[in-house]
């Protein structure tokens, strides 16, 4: 086994697979850390990828259950192990990118490690170690409305000194330019400077290759789905990718299109409110009553019955509480920590009520709306398909029974809903 993959969120996780598996390692996905022997899930497996509900929760919670995932890798034969966040860097000052990464630091018993979120597919870019969403700074972008984990700051070496134990330094894009050798030994310099965090520039695709380059070797590290893909091709140079990836080098295969799928939304993103605008004008479509999220637990039952009464073979139907930024500061004002984990709890017990009436497709927009849809449908893992757009690819059930898009909020076009439909056989 080659690659161990720890992300901290569902939609992180299959993101990071989709970009290993066009890299060329043969990738399997599991929701958790497997609980029995599901070996025979992963024979000719070139990497493993564990999602779990980390990014927000307590730090020492989200430590132990890392701990757990990176034992489990290790005891599959994993002989390097990258930890998985957004390319948005989500975290606060509390953690947990900091605080998961020092113990995993620890763990493996490793001086140093990379810190590179940059993926540039997706106009996530960094210099001089500041982060940028397409052409603005994080902090100016739309991550600083998340209600989760608002970006009030884009220097990654502020950010990452403020919630770990270490200090970092920055691999800058002229030495990274100069290539594999140069920054070897300025990486080398600066561990003897007892530096533990090595923050990467990255504008473009070349730079994310070279970096692969330069810690493929390391027993640890950690950044976007961009640097995984990176490292994967890394370790898989000059091997054929022939039995994993089609002529278009993707992965090959994309699910039918069953009589009954839905759209499910709870990101509130500035990409994910264009695409439910989008979708919600041509396709059926509900809007969450976060209210009666909270107020009444059989609310799942009403909004059920709209869904069976608006299936349709043309287009899947949305559900949505997706919100604009002073709407949602209006919910939060109203009903605080509560509103999220109230309509996360009504969209886990939609899912659960509607595969009991064949729901077989969902395409999920939110990370913590992906993690919930997963966890309804009592997935161990899944197998990484096709992609519909960069970072985000169907994935299938073992038995091939259930389908689902994973998106990240701020992921794929503003028609992604459509296009995720129309890969469909």
């Amino acid at each position: 086994m080659k690659l161990g993959v720890i992300a901290d969120d569902y939609t992180g996780a299959t993101d990071a697979a989709s970009f290993i598996v066009k890299n060329g390692l043969r990738t399997v996905q599991f929701n958790g850390v497997p609980a029995s022997d599901i070996s025979s899930h992963f024979m000719d497996t070139k990497a493993l990828v564990i999602g779990l509900k980390t990014r927000s929760i307590e730090p020492n919670n989200a430590i132990t259950e890392s701990l757990e995932a990176l034992e489990w890798l290790l005891s599959q034969g994993c002989e390097h192990i990258y930890f998985k966040y957004c390319s948005t860097f989500d975290s606060t000052e509390k953690g947990n990118i900091g605080p998961v990464t020092d113990a995993l630091m620890k763990a493996l018993n490793v001086r140093s490690v990379s810190v590179c979120p940059a993926l540039p597919v997706n106009g996530r870019t960094v210099y001089n170690g500041y982060l940028f969403v397409h052409d603005v700074l994080l902090n100016e972008s739309g991550m600083r409305n998340h209600p989760l984990t608002p970006m009030r700051d884009a220097n990654l070496l502020r950010l990452m000194d403020a919630q770990s134990l270490g200090k970092s330094w920055l691999l800058p894009l002229n030495d990274i330019e100069r290539g594999v050798e140069a920054c070897l030994s300025l990486t080398q310099k600066d561990i003897e400077h007892a530096h533990q965090y090595v923050v990467c520039d990255a504008l473009n695709e070349s730079h994310l290759t070279t970096l692969g380059k330069v810690f493929a070797s390391d027993a640890l590290a950690t950044g976007g789905s961009g640097f995984a893909g990176a490292i994967a091709a890394a370790l898989n140079e000059n091997k054929s990718t022939q039995s994993v990836l089609s002529d278009n080098g993707v992965a090959a295969f994309y699910p039918n299109k069953p009589d009954f799928g839905l759209v499910v939304s709870g990101s509130c993103s500035e990409m994910t409110n264009r695409q439910v605008k989008s979708y919600s004008g041509q396709a059926p479509s509900f809007k969450v009553d976060v209210a009666s999220c909270i107020q009444d637990r059989e609310y799942f039952l009403q909004v059920g019955e709209w869904v069976l009464n608006n299936k349709s073979d043309k287009c899947f139907p949305l559900v949505y509480a997706t919100v604009p930024p002073e709407e949602l500061a209006a919910i939060q004002a109203q009903f605080g920590d509560k509103a999220a984990a109230a309509v996360e709890s009504m969209f886990h017990s939609l899912i659960r009520h509607l595969r009991r009436h064949d729901l077989k497709a969902v395409i999920s927009a939110g990370g913590e709306t992906s993690g919930t849809v997963t966890q309804a449908f009592d997935l161990d893992g899944v197998r990484i398909g096709g992609e519909i757009s960069p970072g985000v690819p169907w994935v299938q059930s073992f038995d091939s029974s259930v389908a689902l898009a994973l998106k990240s909020g701020n992921f794929g076009e503003e028609d992604f809903f459509y296009r995720a439909q129309e890969t469909m056989k």
